[in-house]
């Protein structure tokens, strides 16, 4: 009896990687869109280029952070790919939609950018981190339930993977509640979830996080 198209659709590890890499890539240049330099009729001395320049700052902080935010995601995203031996139809579909969320990005950065003292850009800036937690784990969880992974991938090492996801999202979320003081503390104590993700593997006592 033929088998149905579904069960040979999405199969193709090695394209899934190729197309995250360039959803990513795009998404983290489109971002670097969002810092203009001043405008020439307005600049006519040293001091306001720097007072210009300065006023920049806030703009460059939230570039970094999604920066960061994207190269994090990146970066388990493909350590998820790497473990797998495989892929369906329903895995494909999984990380089309966590995709999605990574192209939401740009403009959630340029919200929270152009309105940096609102408590409802900060939020909507979170959810979209929520939500790429989200499907990230949700991925996992499917590759695993349905045999998609590495026979080296032991319990152990999968219990890793999503407690990792659960922590930092557990931390986002703290960062977000912080915008009931400040929204400045909110992005300020997110920046520093990520700086101890970027760096935690060269830092022993920060590893489990």
């Amino acid at each position: 009896m033929p088998r149905p198209y579904n069960a040979f659709a999405g199969q193709n590890l090695e394209r899934l990687a190729a197309l995250s890499d360039g959803v990513f890539a795009v998404a983290m240049t489109l971002l670097v869109l969002d810092l203009r330099t001043p405008a020439i009729e307005a600049i006519h001395s040293e001091g306001d280029l720097r007072h210009a320049l300065l006023a920049l700052a806030p703009r460059l902080a939230v570039y970094l952070m999604s920066f960061l935010t994207l190269g994090i995601f990146w970066i388990g995203q493909q350590t998820q790919l790497h473990r797998l031996t495989r892929s369906d139809r329903d895995l494909a579909w999984l990380n089309l939609a966590f995709l999605f969320l990574v192209t939401l990005m740009p403009f959630s950065t340029s919200l929270i950018a152009e309105f940096i003292t609102y408590r409802t850009a900060l939020l909507l800036y979170w959810v979209n981190i929520l939500l790429l937690g989200v499907a990230v784990f949700a991925t996992w969880r499917y590759a695993r339930r349905a045999g998609l992974t590495a026979d080296e991938v032991t319990v152990e090492f999968a219990r890793a993977v999503e407690r990792r996801v659960i922590i930092g999202q557990s931390l986002y979320a703290l960062g977000a509640l912080l915008c009931v003081f400040s929204t400045y503390w909110s992005l300020g104590f997110i920046v520093l979830v990520q700086l101890n993700y970027a760096i935690a593997p060269r830092l022993k006592w920060l590893w489990r996080l």
